[in-house]
This record gives structure tokens, sequence and C-alpha cells, in this order.
């Protein structure tokens, strides 16, 4: 939870501060408080009420416990506390109110947890411990770090080509292997997969940041990226499918402004018919991996989409992989002759592994971790490895002369030295 940033403030944050509304709940805390070290005269009464009038005039603290009982309304609430919360306090809520609808909007609006009341003194101590952990992880990228941020998008030329497949496998590998604070974007708004092959709750946010663009900040994202892990955060929705998406685009353009100030990498997940709908989506999007099978619709519709990115995107590197595929006597066309009708060459083949994909899915997690030990998904990893040639070599001249001087460099065509895109600007 963020307000805006005082650094007057920042060097006196009590570790722990706690608003309770009764004293029983205030006198489990206080021997716990003691148990990690902190005050005990820092548990005050008042509830949520006490803590946003206290916190609107004083320092958070690092660790924040807030007792939502006496609140109408514990959502608005929330928000309304946050608004007066220095960025990275950890906030941990507890309530009456045992609906879990409530509770997945709570967490998605940025508290660490919310416990149900009465209280049990274990449950307490694992959520305090939990909260230290996530205080001392490490953070997000932050865009004043001077990094080059790579953009990448993940568009299949056919439905159940496994573009989605592809998009959380290469997201996992820029943040877990090439170490690189990564975002998964999905733009499937009602039928994304993007969380449910990281076993995540989508939350609420990429609805919330259609129907309110304006709300879309630094605070939105960090509120509203679920996280997978120290290095990966995902955003995606599961929209009722009575409600359609009325937008002009302008909310999932914001969405990859804010994230490009926040991660290393953003994967966006991008359904092809966005193309046609929103262009503009692909204007700083540096690499374009364009997913096929070899059918015959597939080939119709990459030769479309070649022909839509030479037009609409010359800039964006583009990068083919065929996924699923089978052996070659059960293919609907050879891969030569794929790649006769389109034109243009094949850049990584993966290979059709059912009990390895059936093994991810009832895992929950993507098929480039469930399969990081099978030699037929070396692809996944080798796509990685091009992709991300771009965010290593960033702005360094030494650097991006050693990434041209490789024979498979992803930089010496993205971003030729005359053409090269200066660093992000620090924001404000």
């Amino acid at each position: 939870m963020n307000a805006p940033f005082n650094p007057a403030r920042t060097n006196n944050r009590d570790p722990f501060v706690a608003f309770v509304c009764d004293e029983s709940t205030a006198e489990l805390l206080r021997p716990i408080a003691v148990e990690l070290g902190w005050e005990p005269s820092k548990v005050n009464k008042g509830g949520l009420r006490n803590a946003v009038q206290t916190l609107s005039v004083s320092a958070s603290p690092n660790i924040l416990f807030v007792d939502l009982s006496e609140s109408g309304d514990p959502l608005n609430d929330i928000n309304a506390l946050a608004e007066v919360c220095e960025p990275g306090t950890v906030v941990i809520a507890a309530g009456q109110v045992n609906d879990v609808r409530l509770y997945r909007d709570l967490v998605a609006s940025g508290i660490q947890d919310y416990l149900l009341k009465p209280l049990n003194p274990d449950t307490l101590r694992e959520a305090f411990v939990q909260a230290q952990i996530a205080l001392n992880a490490p953070k997000v990228a932050d865009a004043d770090n001077g990094h080059f941020h790579c953009g990448i998008a993940v568009i299949g030329t056919r439905g159940g080509a496994g573009a989605s497949t592809i998009a959380t496998s290469l997201a996992w590998l820029l943040s877990e292997q090439k170490m690189h604070a990564t975002a998964l974007l999905d733009l499937d708004v009602h039928f994304g997969t993007g969380a449910l092959a990281l076993d995540l709750e989508p939350g609420r946010g990429l609805t919330d940041a259609i129907e309110n663009p304006s709300r879309i900040d630094g605070l939105f994202i960090e509120r509203a990226m679920v996280r997978a892990s120290e290095r990966l955060a995902g955003l995606s929705a599961e929209a009722p499918i009575h409600s359609p998406v009325v937008t002009d685009g302008a909310a999932f353009f914001q969405l990859q402004e804010e994230i490009r100030g926040a991660f290393e990498c953003t994967v966006v997940d991008l359904p092809r018919s966005m193309l046609v709908q929103h262009p503009h989506l692909i204007a700083d999007i540096q690499v374009a991996v364009l997913v096929t099978e070899f059918t015959l619709a597939a080939a119709r519709d990459m030769i479309r989409l070649l022909s839509w990115f030479k037009s609409n995107a010359p800039q964006t590197q583009l990068i083919l992989v065929a996924n699923r595929v089978q052996p070659a006597a059960q293919l609907e066309i050879s891969r030569k002759d794929f790649e006769g009708s389109i034109e243009r060459r094949i850049d990584f083949v993966v290979p059709f592994e059912p009990r390895l994909a059936s093994q991810a899915a009832k895992l929950g997690k993507p098929l480039a971790e469930a399969g990081k030990a099978a030699k037929s998904m070396s692809a996944l990893s080798e796509l990685a490895e091009k992709v991300a040639a771009c965010a290593e070599a960033g702005d360094d001249p030494e650097a991006r002369a050693k990434a041209d001087a490789k024979g498979s460099s992803l930089l010496s065509k993205l971003m030729p030295p005359k053409k090269a895109k200066p660093a992000p600007k620090k924001k404000k």
C-alpha cells in the first residue's frame, strides 16, 4: 500500500503498529508483539478509522495490523487507508465477515492477508511471519535503475495453437533463468489462462483497469499485480461472459506504460483480434512471438500476420514458433511446405508432449517449469535466451557489440545502433 512518498518520514518508521476495536484482540496481540521484538504499546484502540486519522499525520509502520470489525464498507475503507500509507507498508486486516469474495477483493486491493475473528494465536503468528518475509523480499525493478525494458507480445495464429502456454513459459523462464523482474499481462479478459497456468487467483485488477482507466498508476499496478514468485507477477481476468468489454484500448496501453516502469520485461499474451481492434498496443513492443501449428488455416493466418506486421509495425522483431508439433506422418502440412507457403523459416519447434502438458496443468505450473528436465523442451529455453538478449544488453555499447557478435543474437536486428531507443526516463 502506498500514499505519495514522503522522504522525511521514512527514517521514523516503527516496525509494527496495530489498531484494534476491542480489548480481547489487544490482549491477544500484545504478547505476540513482544515475542517478535515489537513494543506492545504499539497496539492501539480505534480500529480502521483511528488508523487512517493517525497515519495521515505520522509515518507508516513497516507492518500494520488493522481491525475491520466496525467497518460498514471494508473494501472502500481499506482503499482510504491506502491513501495515507507510505510505500512498502505490509497490511494485515482482521474482521468478522466470512466471505471469500471480500477476502479476494481485499487481497487484490493490496493487503497482505485477511484474518477471520475470533483470532487464533498461531494463525496470527504465521501471518506476521509471512508479512516479514514479504517485507524483506526483493522488490520489482524500479524504473529509475536505468535498465532497458523488453516488451514481448505472444500471439497465436489460431485458437488452440498454444500461445498462452508459450507466454506463461516465456515469462517464467525470463524471471527464473534470466533473473529479470517480469510481468505477464494476459489480455484475454474473458477466457485468459495466464493466472490458471501459474495457479493464481486472477483478481479484479484488469477488469477494474478497463472500467476505470484514470485509476491506473504505479500504486494501482502494485495492488493489482498478483505475485507468482519474487520476480514474476501476473495480471489477468476471468470476466463474466455475459459482460462485454467496451473499451477504446486506452486502459491496455496505459497498463503497458505503468508496467514498463516497474518491471524489466513484460510478456503480453495478446489475442490476435486485438491487432485489428487496438493496433496501437504493438507500438512499444520490441519482440513479437508468433505461435502456430502446421495446418493449412494456420499457414493462411501466418501470412496475414506477417503482412500486418510488415505494414503496421516494421520495427518489431518477429520470432516464429511452431507449437504442439506431432510426428511428420501426423502433420496436416509438412514443415517444409509450411515454410515455403509463408516464405519464412520457423525459428523454434516445440514438440507435442501430452503427458508433460497434463502434468503441468495438474501442478499449476508453466510447461517450461514442469518440463525443465525434458530435452524436448529445450526450444523454450532457447527462445527465452533469444528474447532476453534485448533486455540484457540495454544501452551499453560494449554489451550491445558482444550481443551483435553472436550469430543468433536478437539485438542486431532488434536495436540497430543508429535507431537504438534511449533508456526509460525517470518517473517523478
